[in-house]
């Protein structure tokens, strides 16, 4: 990577191998619970060892904190967040890292959505696809976007980049996570599964971003040079 590029890219280059090592085991692990649950409509031993969900696990206040928080991964409260984080990025003069918001959720919840059908696994009906869990990796992918674009600004090293940014998508994927077995919309292993994709996705396509807009710069400085010859 270039002096320009790793100046301008979203991930820390330091974090590169690591967060390279961290997808690769995330995504093992989302194939790894699909096929053991694929068709599945009952929770699984692991989930039992957490906790068994259902429509009233909890009841006020804690129910009305789960759906506060189950909003944050609904379609209104989910454009809210990236309206506002990537807006944050484009005053923060980060373009990338705003685009790395909008592309990071969008492919990490079209994964989700993708994968549903192919596993199969429902809850309360089979109308009810539950894995992995679209609201769960939506609010930890979000989180991974700032916590990588927080631990750029900032200049943090590899291991305390690491471990911010391991902080982060757990804290947002174990809120998510438990108001959704909270309010019985998914088993524990749903929204670990939900996590393990955004810990995939999202690094692949900060990759993904970064190789096209340092295309784009590439051909905007050829341009410029051949303009000025």
């Amino acid at each position: 990577m270039t002096g320009r590029s790793a100046a301008h890219a979203v991930p820390p280059p330091s974090l590169g191998a690591w967060l390279g090592l961290i997808a690769a085991l995330a995504a093992l692990m989302v194939v790894v619970l699909g096929i053991l649950y694929a068709g599945h409509s009952e929770p699984g031993r692991v989930d039992g060892w957490i906790i068994r969900p259902t429509a009233d696990r909890v009841g006020p206040p804690w129910r009305d904190v789960a759906l506060a928080v189950d909003f944050l991964g609904e379609p209104a409260g989910a454009a809210v967040l990236v309206v506002a984080t990537a807006t944050g990025c484009l005053l923060l003069r980060r373009p990338r890292a705003a685009a790395l918001v909008i592309a990071g959720t969008a492919m990490t919840v079209g994964t989700t959505t993708l994968l549903k059908p192919l596993v199969a696994r429902t809850i309360h009906g089979d109308d009810n696809l539950s894995y992995p869990s679209g609201h769960t990796a939506f609010l930890t992918a979000l989180a991974l976007v700032v916590a990588l674009l927080a631990t750029g600004r900032l200049g943090l090293g590899r291991k305390t980049g690491t471990v911010v940014v391991l902080a982060a998508a757990l804290v947002a994927g174990a809120a998510m996570g438990w108001a959704q077995v909270a309010l019985g919309a998914h088993y524990p292993t749903d929204a670990l599964g939900g996590w393990c994709t955004a810990l995939a996705v999202v690094p692949a396509t900060a990759w993904l971003v970064d190789r096209i807009a340092d295309s784009l710069a590439d051909r905007r400085a050829d341009a410029g040079q051949r303009e000025h010859r």
